[in-house]
């Protein structure tokens, strides 16, 4: 149940997103948005490895590392910002 639980959580944080962005409450630039998606990979890899999904694990492992890079190149464009 746990872990179906984190599924879902996940699920809903990759929706909420993506609907955020699509509205425009939420910037691509932006941290939030990219701070979204890791935690909803970060839940999905849980709830995959769990049911022993590798499908799930890797795609999601993917799209993690693909909003830390977003997240580092934000982080790097905010520092040179305010130099």
């Amino acid at each position: 149940m746990f872990y179906m639980l984190i599924g879902w959580v996940g699920a809903i944080l990759f929706i909420t997103s993506y609907f955020m962005l699509s509205i425009g409450k939420l910037r691509q630039e932006g941290k939030y948005y990219h701070l979204l998606n890791l935690c909803g990979a970060i839940c999905l890899v849980v709830n995959a490895i769990h049911f022993n999904d590798n499908a799930n694990i890797l795609v999601n492992i993917v799209w993690a590392a693909i909003a830390l890079m977003a997240l580092y190149q934000v982080a790097k464009a905010s520092f040179r910002s305010k130099s």
